[in-house]
């Protein structure tokens, strides 16, 4: 599939947007204007998760989920000199963090600052030369006292994000930060849209479902699950390009960005539902990969999966490279075929397929 020049705009002021986890709601705006005319009816709960349901009637539910919010930092501590130290919200990597320029969501608006670090004549080179840790990264906003720190409307407490933004990389991939996993909610966004658009007719209820605040715990989808008490949850997440550099196939799986989506074999995930995915994949001919997760796949499907007594999920994850970076990047023709993948998935769906391992 080509995307519209309306989906990529989309795509572009979603991920722009800053969504860190907790602060989701500007995000989730955008998400929602865009999805409104695709759907029946667009609902949220009170931590922000929001959804689109598509035939609210419907005792059947089917959920369609992805997850909205991005990694930060939280400011911590603010010395008398006017420098900031942080705490992670979600996953943030102190490694890359030096010479970063952020952006501090203030009382008083945005405040621009840089991780500092001190210049490599002043380091040496040495077996001990120091490298970026929690207690050692911090943050200049130019103020010199903590006082005018507090002028500039910065307080412990306050969020800080990274300004970078979309961008195409040699017509083939989708750069950006915040594609863990705003890059979900688009390709749901997309599913919602084809289904309208191809004059599809359900014979369940459609829940499309932008979870918050996955990167601290899942705790959106958690949430989300015991609210809508789905039959089905499809979740797509992204998962690690192991192609690159210092990655250990071994331990982390063979995946690659162009190869297409990824289906997850984990204990969380129905047997039923991925092997209807994976049937699906090779009726329309959609390239996939496999992976493994052991114990959990640490993404909203073990939510879904483990909530109101056991919900069928399954899990299509979307390879990425450099994640948790500032230049996180996916396939555009991976993206395509998620989208796909999902949408004639549902297709296939009937509310009187079984969900059971056992015969009564």
């Amino acid at each position: 599939m080509n995307f519209s020049k309306k989906s990529i705009k989309f795509l572009e002021s979603y991920l722009n947007t800053s969504s860190p986890t907790g602060y989701e709601h500007d995000g989730q705006k955008i998400w929602m204007d865009y999805i409104r005319p695709y759907v029946d009816k667009v609902e949220f709960d009170h931590y922000g998760t929001c959804y689109g349901i598509v035939n609210p009637e419907a005792p059947f539910k089917v959920v369609i989920e992805a997850h909205a919010d991005e990694i930060s930092w939280y400011v911590n501590y603010i010395t008398d000199d006017g420098l900031i130290y942080v705490i992670r919200n979600g996953g943030s990597d102190q490694m890359i963090a030096p010479s970063k320029v952020v952006h501090i969501h203030g009382e008083k608006g945005i405040v621009k600052g840089v991780f500092g670090w001190p210049a490599i004549h002043t380091r040496g080179i040495s077996s001990d030369e120091p490298v970026p840790k929690l207690e050692n990264i911090f943050i200049d906003c130019g103020a010199t006292t903590k006082k005018e720190v507090e002028e500039l409307g910065v307080f412990v407490g306050c969020m800080i994000t990274y300004p970078d933004e979309f961008f195409e990389l040699n017509d083939r991939y989708f750069v950006c930060r915040a594609l863990d996993n705003r890059i979900g909610g688009f390709m749901i966004a997309e599913v919602a849209r084809l289904l309208k658009e191809n004059g599809n007719q359900l014979p369940f209820g459609l829940y499309v479902t932008n979870s918050v605040q996955e990167e601290v715990g899942l705790y959106g989808a958690h949430m989300i699950a015991e609210t809508l008490k789905p039959n089905i949850a499809i979740v797509t997440d992204v998962t690690h390009d192991t192609t690159t550099p210092m990655i250990e196939k071994k331990k982390e799986g063979d995946q690659k960005c162009g190869d297409g989506p990824v289906v997850f074999y984990a204990p969380s995930v129905h047997h039923n539902i991925r092997q209807l995915i994976v049937d699906t994949a090779k009726l329309k001919e959609i390239p996939f990969q496999r992976a493994a997760a052991s114990r959990a796949t640490g993404t909203d499907t073990d939510a879904f999966a483990h909530s109101n007594g056991g919900v069928p999920s399954a899990l299509i994850s979307l390879p990425l490279r450099y994640m948790h970076t500032t230049v996180e990047m996916v396939s555009k023709e991976d993206v395509a075929n998620v989208i796909q993948l999902i949408y004639e998935t549902l297709l296939r769906i009937e509310p009187e397929m079984n969900l059971k391992y056992h015969a009564k």
